[in-house]
C-alpha cells in the first residue's frame, strides 16, 4: 500500500513541475512581446522629442527613411523584429495659424514568440503586433 501512496505522490509531483514549466514557458515569451513593445514605444519617444525640438511635425525625407531602416532593424537598439514605421499628419488638429500641429506614429512588427494569444490557425511568424502614438505640438 505504502508503494501505491509513494507513486500517487510521485505522479502529482510530476504534474505540479510540468505547470510550473508550463508558466516558465509563458513568462518567456510575455517578457519578449514586453521587450519589443518597451524598444516600439522608445523609438516612439525619441520621434515626437525630434517633433517637439523642430516645433514642427514634418519630418524631412531623410530623417524619414533612416528611422524607416532603424525600425526594421532588430541589430539597431531599437529596432524591431520585420517592423515597419509610418508617420502621418493628422490634419484633424491645427494650430492658431492654421498650420498642422499633429501626427500619428505607427509601429508595426512580427512577434518573435507568441505562446501566448495566438488565434486558431495562426502562427507566431502571422501574428504582428502596433504600437500608436500621436504627437500633438502646442
Amino acid at each position: 500500500m505504502a508503494l501505491i501512496e509513494a507513486l500517487v505522490s510521485m505522479l502529482i509531483f510530476a504534474f505540479g513541475v510540468l505547470g510550473l514549466i508550463g508558466l516558465e514557458a509563458s513568462a518567456i515569451a510575455l517578457s519578449g512581446d514586453a521587450e519589443d513593445r518597451t524598444r516600439a514605444s522608445m523609438f516612439a519617444n525619441e520621434i515626437a522629442t525630434y517633433m517637439w525640438n523642430q516645433n514642427s511635425v514634418a519630418i524631412p525625407s531623410a530623417q524619414y527613411t533612416a528611422w524607416q531602416a532603424a525600425a526594421g532593424d532588430p541589430s539597431q537598439p531599437m529596432g524591431l523584429p520585420s517592423g515597419t514605421l509610418t508617420i502621418t499628419s493628422n490634419s484633424a488638429f491645427t494650430n492658431s495659424a492654421g498650420v498642422v500641429n499633429a501626427a500619428d506614429i505607427t509601429f508595426t512588427w512580427v512577434a518573435k514568440t507568441d505562446a501566448i494569444g495566438t488565434t486558431a490557425g495562426a502562427t507566431a511568424a502571422t501574428v504582428t503586433r502596433q504600437l500608436t502614438t500621436r504627437v500633438i505640438l502646442p
